[in-house]
């Protein structure tokens, strides 16, 4: 592999299983594909667009027409993963994502480490004798089929096996280590437990978070591996529609004659997981590489062993008993969610009872990384309602809402409106309205988004000490299903609301 290898080159190889061949795809690219998931989703996106979208690459790699033109094609892949990645949350393991392990420059040139690697296996290459020399060049780099490289198959092969044999004994002795050692070191784990979590902030209201937590017992070790949007639905023994899929799954493999025989957790570059999932089938061994939920799914269905890279344990393993529930928070599900009878009229808008009635919600609880679901934070007392960022530069928007049926107020409209000030808010805040139809979701994610949005009706509060009236108006068509209303932010500050009140008009 040298930094003169062209991209169709090491797709070529990537396909033919050379694992480095992709790992070095991935470096070389990810400049280009952070830098466009800047461009398509927000900045505390980038990490999960850059997973999602390698990894596609790699489970389509076979489906590229035109190897030559594998970084157009990855482009486009980003841009629709920044596009649906608000619809579905990846996996994330614990705890935030590292460093790079080999980062590449801003400029996309190759890294001081792969052109050090390409020296030595061209020097490696060049001590070969011109035949075999050639029978490298050709099916190595050039993608030319093993049984082509030379004037029949039987020499082709012996060509090749002897160039192999040579390249093997001249890099034992001057680089040994870039000699493989065989079998990437893997530890069979447990899956100890599957917990459904309360993290230490708000709680998204559609998205159940699970934990899957595998422990590596011999090392007294444990890797949590966090679930988030609808991989958490399928974990869920309330949720029947993704289980059911999966179990469907497992009785085709059945019928087919095949099997699962252990599901393998690793990494395809840095900072992108995958699961290779090994199959016994009638015509021989098989294995399918898979999104790590899609993985574990089919290794508990099939209740198949799991191994995980020793190298990924290394580093993202805790020690075991410190990814326990930890005590449950203030702020739980009970005292922000979705009221379950969902009510024709709205309820505490005094705040007597506190934020009963009300949910926090947001982008910011979207976001796959824990310590970013403690970006704002909401409490009402006396008559106000507060919500606040609580850190100086949050991630994403927050909204303190009510939602109800909007079945009442069909052909009419609604007003909300209140005392509000927003004292030291640098970011926007104010008053909406949002009307829901069947199948809408509750986005859109980035604030821009929500202010483009024509279901949205916003109206902006002015920061100010004291306190000054507002109100907004939305009408409610024949087709909504719901309509949310409450207060929002967007960045640092705070904005307060007192003598709330929700009207008909029309």
């Amino acid at each position: 592999m040298s930094a003169e290898v062209s991209d169709g080159d090491l797709v070529r190889l990537a396909r033919g299983g050379d694992p480095v061949a992709f790992r070095l795809l991935v470096e070389r690219h990810q400049p280009m594909v952070r830098a466009r998931a800047r461009q398509v989703g927000e900045a505390s996106d980038v990490d999960d667009i850059a997973q999602e979208s390698f990894l596609q690459a790699y489970l389509a790699l076979d489906r590229l027409r035109d190897p030559d033109r594998f970084a157009g094609w990855l482009a486009g892949i980003v841009f629709n993963v920044g596009r649906s990645l608000r619809r579905r949350a990846p996996v994330t393991l614990l705890a935030d994502w590292p460093e790079p392990l080999h980062p590449a420059s801003a400029t996309g040139l190759p890294s001081a480490e792969e052109l050090d690697r390409a020296d030595a296996i061209n020097a490696a290459v060049s001590s070969l004798p011109v035949g075999q020399r050639r029978s490298v060049a050709l099916h190595y780099y050039a993608g030319v089929p093993a049984g082509q490289v030379a004037d029949t198959p039987g020499a082709a092969r012996a060509s090749l096996h002897k160039a192999r044999l040579r390249l093997r004994a001249y890099l034992t002795e001057h680089r040994p280590d870039l000699v493989p050692t065989g079998r990437t070191a893997m530890t069979t784990v447990r899956l100890a437990r599957i917990a459904r979590r309360i993290p230490p902030g708000p709680v998204p209201d559609r998205f159940p978070t699970h934990v899957i937590v595998l422990a590596d017992d011999a090392r007294g070790r444990e890797l949590p591996i966090w679930l988030l949007g609808q991989d958490s639905h399928r974990f869920d023994a309330d949720a029947q529609a993704e289980p059911a899929a999966d179990e469907l799954t497992g009785r085709l493999l059945d019928a087919a004659g095949a099997r699962v025989t252990s599901v393998e957790i690793g990494e395809l570059g840095p900072e992108v997981t995958v699961a290779r999932i090994a199959l016994a089938t009638p015509g021989g061994p098989a294995q399918v590489a898979a999104r790590l939920a899609d993985g574990l799914a089919m290794a508990i269905i099939a209740g198949a062993p799991i191994r995980v890279t020793d190298a990924l344990l290394d580093r993202m393993a805790v020690p075991a008993g410190t990814s326990q529930d930890g005590p449950v928070p203030e702020q739980t599900a009970r005292d922000l969610r979705l009221d379950a009878r969902r009510p024709h009229q709205e309820h505490n808008l005094s705040f007597a009872e506190g934020l009963e009635h009300w949910m926090l919600g947001g982008s910011f609880t979207e976001h796959a990384v824990q310590a970013r679901w403690r970006d704002y934070s909401a409490t009402a007392q006396q008559g106000t309602a507060v919500l606040a960022a609580a850190v100086p530069q949050p991630t994403g928007f927050a909204w303190l809402a009510q939602e109800i049926l909007a079945g009442d107020y069909h052909g009419a409209a609604v007003t909300f409106r209140g005392q509000f000030r927003a004292a030291g808010a640098t970011g926007l805040a104010g008053l909406f309205v949002r009307i829901m139809e069947p199948r809408d979701v509750r986005g859109p994610f980035t604030a821009a988004e929500a202010r483009a949005d024509p279901k949205n009706h916003l109206v902006a509060v002015v920061s100010e000490a004291g306190w000054a009236g507002y109100e907004v108006t939305a009408p409610v068509p024949a087709g909504a299903s719901t309509f949310i209303f409450g207060v929002f932010l967007a960045g640092p500050g705070r904005i307060e609301l007192r003598r709330a009140e929700l009207t008909r008009a029309g």
